[in-house]
């Protein structure tokens, strides 16, 4: 649960066909997705019974073996590739380079998926990644057994040593090999991939550009099964397109979770049907004076599959009992006084909560939790239970027994704060912890009672926090946390009484108090969250601040290219001149005196 398993399985022979299970697309839907078909099984057979025995083995034309001999005089000839094998993040498992056996993509490259739509699925996203930047056309096809033949195969092989998101990568002058046995690993090789070519890859437009992936292999698998990052779009709203920018950071980096904080003080961020005021009045408002929002039942729908398709799940977070003043706001029926507060804008905890006294807060929970569930299809429901100061601990004790008792009816685990911990356990109940100090025996002991934790400490993975003191938004009451910061720690160790195997991984929240655009969420995820990635994924024997800080590095001009804002961080030896960086609306400005924005976007949140 917690560890990569203990036995290495050998390397996979590039040519070797996988075994699946399921039948292909019907040709209706093939033809939908641009996928060419069986060419390499039907049309080049033909050709192929003419050729020798060892082409007909490989099913290649003569043209193509022609082809492929020249892409590999081309590789070996060229220029060397400019992305090392070892540079990726998170650091693979296993890397095992071969200078000799680099591959270019051309224009005649092929990608060859498993004939199982899931497989197709992520080769078609691989294709959309590579298209603009390379002009290429890149069709995709689907087959029973998926070999280079000089292009991308993506194999679903089932192989259950590689777990549920581990993958192999093979390149070789012939082509390359992602294998998985499953389709959440053949889509993290395919960012592996992405990684290994050029940062050119991320232009939007074709670029003169020779596409050099470096030769070898790569086995790879997850440290924890939880990667992820939380998102607060309570305090600030962002729109369905921001969020799903962020999704696709997430999976960049193999993450492979969004944490929704959808309600809090400032806001109420989705539409319940049972209550509808909650998302027309409870969501109108923000931090300062800022406009609101909400999404409708479709809008998350359209976040959670999008989140999906990039096997990403989707926890939404209704905050409870304490942080509901803009649901009280809607229904002040629900207040300790049964009076509806006026909006709040201001950004102080603690001193909000639905009545545990009142039977009517128990129907709002279950109506609000129920319809969410019906709206999610993962496992997970996080309901909050932080900073309710106002309420005497068993009465919030026994308030958060009945919210558990809830989601369990619904099918789904609970995550809550760490400040649940003190409540009875519930089955599969996880813990977000976000302390400082490394002890907290309370805790502890909800862990040996069955609970299970998610690290997210508030020095280490909060990225609202500033990078150095003179960083123009965020905070600093956990400390101010640079990039080593945020790397530097091991979640199998942190918590003192805690086993390693009661830990499910990693969550970098970031809260949005003073955070108003897509420029500066980016920001202050960047270079940080890579660093939370890479300790959730990555071995513990892989772990090392100088290798880190280098292949980290490297990826400043891939954000640079995508128009991702970053943190130019010191500790960092970037390889190139210096982007401009958000900043708030008002009043701060960086030291040239002028706001600066993300690179190549409009101010605003885009």
């Amino acid at each position: 649960m917690s560890a990569a398993p203990s036995t290495t399985p050998e390397p996979l022979d590039p040519s070797r066909p996988g075994d699946v299970a399921a039948p292909p697309e019907s040709a209706p839907a093939a033809a939908a997705a641009g996928i060419t078909g069986q060419a390499d099984t039907t049309a080049g057979a033909e050709t192929a019974a003419q050729a020798d025995d060892a082409t007909q083995a490989a099913g290649r034309t003569a043209g193509e073996l022609a082809r492929a001999a020249e892409r590999t005089a081309a590789a070996l000839l060229g220029p060397p590739a400019r992305t090392r094998l070892g540079d990726v993040v998170p650091a693979p498992e296993r890397v095992e380079p071969d200078a000799t056996a680099n591959y270019l993509l051309t224009a005649d490259t092929v990608i060859r998926a498993s004939a199982d739509p899931a497989a197709v699925a992520v080769a078609g996203q691989l294709a959309a990644l590579l298209r603009p930047a390379t002009g290429y056309p890149l069709p995709v096809t689907d087959t029973a057994t998926p070999v280079p033949a000089g292009g991308i195969a993506l194999d679903l092989t089932g192989e259950a040593a590689l777990g549920a998101e581990g993958y192999r990568f093979d390149i070789t002058t012939d082509g390359v090999r992602i294998a998985a046995g499953t389709a959440a690993g053949l889509h993290h090789g395919i960012q592996t991939l992405r990684q290994l070519l050029p940062a050119a890859v991320e232009n939007a437009s074709p670029v003169a550009e020779r596409w050099i992936l470096p030769g070898g292999s790569i086995l790879d698998r997850p440290r924890y099964p939880h990667r992820g990052a939380m998102l607060d779009v309570a305090r600030h709203f962002f729109g369905v397109t921001d969020v799903l920018r962020v999704i696709d950071h997430l999976a960049r980096y193999k993450l492979n979770r969004l944490h929704l904080h959808l309600t809090d003080d400032q806001g109420w961020r989705i539409a319940i049907d049972s209550w509808p005021r909650l998302a027309t009045v409870g969501g109108a408002g923000a931090v300062g004076d800022a406009s609101g929002g909400y999404y409708t039942q479709a809008d998350y729908r359209r976040i959670v599959a999008y989140a999906a398709d990039r096997h990403i799940a989707v926890i939404p977070e209704i905050d409870l009992p304490g942080h509901t003043h803009a649901a009280l706001t809607a229904y002040g029926e629900l207040a300790p006084d049964g009076i509806a507060p006026p909006p709040y804008t201001g950004t102080d905890v603690g001193f909000s909560y639905v009545d545990p006294a009142n039977e009517r807060t128990y129907d709002f929970v279950a109506d609000v939790l129920g319809e969410i569930a019906a709206l999610t299809p993962g496992r997970w429901l996080h309901i909050g239970g932080d900073e309710a100061f106002k309420v005497p601990a068993e009465v919030y004790a026994g308030f958060v027994e009945r919210v558990q008792h809830i989601v369990a009816g619904l099918d789904r685990d609970v995550i809550g704060w760490h400040q649940i911990a003190p409540a009875a356990h519930a089955d599969r109940r996880i813990l977000q912890w976000w302390g400082t100090t490394g002890e907290d025996p309370v805790t502890a002991e909800a862990v040996r009672r069955g609970a299970r934790l998610i690290l997210s400490p508030g020095n280490h993975a909060y990225l609202d926090m500033k990078y150095a003191p003179d960083t123009p938004i965020g905070h600093d009451w956990a400390g101010l946390i640079d990039v080593r910061r945020a790397y530097d720690w091991d979640p199998a160790s942190h918590l003192a009484g805690v086993p390693a195997e009661a830990v499910l991984g990693v969550e970098a929240p970031l809260w949005t108090e003073s955070v108003t655009t897509l420029a500066e969420i980016e920001f202050m995820l960047f270079p940080r969250l890579p660093a939370i990635a890479e300790l959730g994924w990555s071995p513990r024997s892989t772990h090392d601040w100088d290798s880190f800080r280098e292949r980290l590095a490297g990826h400043g001009p891939r954000w640079a290219t995508a128009g991702i804002a970053y943190h130019r961080s010191p500790e960092l030896p970037w390889p190139q001149p210096a982007t401009p960086i958000p900043a708030p609306r008002s009043p701060a400005v960086n030291h040239s005196g002028e706001p600066p924005v993300r690179p190549g976007a409009t101010p605003g949140r885009g």
